[in-house]
């Protein structure tokens, strides 16, 4: 298989300066005989953008994957482009059990189906960004991640003394030791869905102990918290709405000017329900 383009998109500078919108809040939990997710999304528009450009999975209590996507190239592109990977990765994920040969094929789809649409409407370049998780098993107690870009999945255990771990890499030019293209930056996103810059997604599987958490986000959240500003409000006896509301309260304090998405999932279960063996 051939290397995937570098980037091909340019991202979006930036336009005129407005007053950072209020986050857009969902929660919702899914219950069965062997688990309990409960999830729950914020998101906003940030100072330098007329709208939106991020994009995240309608929390409806299924529980079946969980998506958040960043749009690049700036405008109404970036917004579809975010939009749409997110309606086709529930479209392709959204049945029988996964595994990582129907993430990559999901996504591989998603890269062409995104790039139709928005060929449809513009000859203007746009791509997204992407962070998944998808329970593995029927007690939610392994994950699959899978991300391509600079979307990014943490961990917060619970119990034990691991703190906040981040489960993702960046497709960085940086990471991935190449050299940008020339008005891109080291830090900017190599890979991306929409444009042909992807062979796929990463993918890894990790364990969720009951009460642990994951947070999937945009760039316009983790580029300004460190692992205290994440364990600092995740650990905080609030609903996780408000935890996702005060994580992009505390980037915006921190001087994020970019669209902002915290996706956080909770893992409970019945009490009956016993833990596989390690």
């Amino acid at each position: 298989m051939t290397a995937p383009l570098s980037l091909i998109t340019p991202l979006d500078p930036g336009g005129t300066r407005h007053a950072p919108a209020a986050p857009v809040m969902q929660q919702a939990a899914c219950t069965t005989a062997f688990r309990r997710l409960e999830a729950a999304v914020a998101s906003a528009r940030g100072s330098r953008r007329d709208a939106n450009q991020d994009a995240h999975s309608a929390l409806h209590g299924q529980g079946r994957i969980f998506v958040v996507a960043d749009g690049v190239g700036g405008g109404a592109m970036a917004r579809m482009a975010s939009a749409q990977l997110v309606l086709q990765l529930h479209r392709a994920l959204d049945g029988p059990r996964l595994d990582e040969a129907r993430i990559v094929r999901a996504m591989l789809q998603a890269d062409r189906e995104v790039a139709r649409c928005i060929a449809q409407a513009t000859c203007a370049p746009g791509a997204s960004t992407v962070a998944l998780c998808a329970p593995a098993n029927l007690l939610a107690s392994r994950w699959w991640v899978a991300w391509v870009g600079d979307c990014r999945v943490y961990r917060l255990a619970q119990r034990g003394d691991r703190g906040i771990e981040l489960l993702t890499r960046d497709d960085t030019f940086a990471h991935l030791n190449e050299t940008p293209p020339e008005g891109s930056s080291a830090d900017d996103p190599a890979r991306m869905v929409g444009n042909g810059a992807t062979s796929g997604a990463n993918v890894a599987l990790h364990d969720l102990a009951r009460g642990d958490l994951l947070a999937l986000c945009s760039d316009g959240v983790h580029k300004h918290l460190d692992d205290h500003d994440w364990e600092h409000v995740l650990r905080q006896p609030l609903p996780l709405a408000r935890r996702c509301e005060q994580l992009i309260a505390l980037a915006r304090r921190h001087g994020s000017a970019d669209d902002a998405t915290v996706l956080l999932v909770h893992r409970g279960g019945p009490a009956t329900a016993r833990e596989p063996p390690p």
